[in-house]
């Protein structure tokens, strides 16, 4: 009785839960020694990646260039769709040339939006074709709750991610590829006669912190993901949904202030591994350093329009470190309508707010800000799920108002609890979350 008790309070408030998080603020502090969660506010709540997408995008890329399938010279051809991709990019013109080594340093750096479609058709023949290769290589790497539907992070309500799947994707990369890794801290490099500044503003004045991204949507607020190694100490940080590139900074300044001194010193060099990982960690090359592309990167103190003396304090006055306009954001995409549909992520699901009634038993697998990013998710699962789900039926309710609202992703028609037991079973394999529910629950 007392477990059916803590069964029945669990799922009341994982149901509940995403009514009063959906704001978007979103936030994880990690010891990436030892994976212990120093802090964390909504860490498993959906919200949309913006440019955080690219890191998945170089995280492919560093794959492939350790598997032999590209080298740091391999030209990728600009094609007319990656060159149309809006602001920031870096602007090649459709038809000529960039090397792997220039698309990675300007998704970096500058998050050149063309430079990531570029990217993703030469290691995936499309661009939604390489969409569900990231999406696959997340489930692969423990990051349960998101979906890829491009390479860049522009606006699709299909998108999305978590706090949580984010450091995850941040330990894998310093872990696998750590050489490659270094990469994330450069602060500028030359492109074709331009200088390409990066736009890590919060990099340049915090001590010990070494990357990694930023990302700006109307949607997602403005999200950064962020590594610190003080000694022994690496800390991984992402904050999601802030308001303002300012305020965003602040705040991931002052968690990682109070979460440092908490985080293990012990354990030499090693990371954790890869959460929920079920295939063999990849291995970064054997290679010297010197394989690495060297770009020309910008002293940090240059940066700043006064001399600024890192610290790991976040009350220096925004203006004296070089901020920009927190107004028009440097990855506020231009254009919010071209999107490349990924057509096998549509599912065939009910419409909002119809009676599923087929069977005695549900499951919930998450709630999404959109009702897009929840049938995606859903036909994600149904691909995955195997027999267990082969008669489910998709279904999504939409939840809440206004802001608050959010959109529940079930499955429903199951005729008994065993049947649903199963396809939980066979989702949690595959490194979903799922939750029974009786029907109409």
């Amino acid at each position: 009785m007392r477990k059916l008790l803590a069964a029945i309070i669990t799922a009341t408030l994982v149901v509940a839960a995403p009514l009063s998080a959906m704001a978007g603020s979103a936030s994880l502090i990690l010891d990436a020694r030892t994976g212990k969660v120093l802090s964390s506010e909504n860490a498993d709540v959906l919200n949309h990646p913006a440019s955080l997408t690219k890191m998945m995008t170089i995280y492919m890329a560093f794959e492939a260039l350790n598997r032999g399938k590209i080298t740091w010279d391999t030209p990728i051809v600009m094609s007319r769709y990656a060159a149309a991709r809006p602001p920031t990019k870096l602007g090649a013109r459709a038809g000529t040339s960039i090397t792997v080594r220039e698309a990675i340093l300007g998704m970096i750096t500058k998050s050149a939006n063309d430079a990531a479609a570029a990217m993703g058709e030469k290691l995936g023949g499309s661009e939604g074709n390489f969409a569900s290769m990231m999406t696959q290589k997340a489930r692969q790497l423990g990051m349960s709750r998101t979906v890829f539907v491009n390479a860049s992070g522009l606006p699709d309500n299909r998108q999305v991610t978590t706090a949580r799947d984010m450091s995850t994707l941040a330990i894998a990369l310093m872990k696998n590829y750590p050489r490659e890794y270094r990469l994330f801290s450069t602060a500028s490099f030359n492109f074709r006669g331009r200088n390409i500044r990066g736009h890590n503003n919060l990099m340049y004045r915090y001590q010990g912190m070494d990357g990694i991204k930023t990302g700006y949507t109307n949607a997602s607020g403005f999200n950064l993901v962020s590594a610190v190694k003080d000694g022994n100490r690496r800390v991984v940080g992402v904050v999601l949904g802030g308001r303002t590139a300012r305020s965003r900074d602040d705040k991931m300044a002052g968690l990682l202030d109070k979460a440092m001194g908490r985080a293990s010193s012990s354990g030499g060099a090693r990371l954790v591994a890869s959460v929920n990982s079920r295939e063999p960690v990849e291995v970064a090359s054997a290679a010297d350093a010197s394989d690495l592309p060297m770009p020309v990167t910008a002293p940090r103190a240059e940066i700043a329009i006064a001399p600024v003396t890192p610290t790991r304090s976040n009350d220096l006055a925004p203006k004296a470190l070089g901020y920009l306009s927190d107004t028009v954001p440097m990855e506020r995409p231009s254009a919010m309508d071209e999107i490349n549909p990924v057509a096998k992520m549509a599912p065939s699901t009910r419409q909002l707010g119809a009676v599923a009634s087929t069977g005695d038993w549900q499951i919930q697998i998450s709630a999404a800000p959109s009702a897009d990013a929840a049938r995606a998710l859903l036909a994600l699962a149904k691909s995955e799920g195997g027999a267990a789900l082969k008669s489910a039926t998709p279904y999504t309710e939409a939840v809440g108002k206004g802001a608050n609202q959010v959109f529940r992703a079930r499955f429903v028609g199951f005729q008994s609890r065993d049947a649903a037991t199963s396809a939980c079973d066979a989702l949690k394999k595959r490194s979903y979350d799922c939750m029974l529910l009786p029907d109409q629950g």
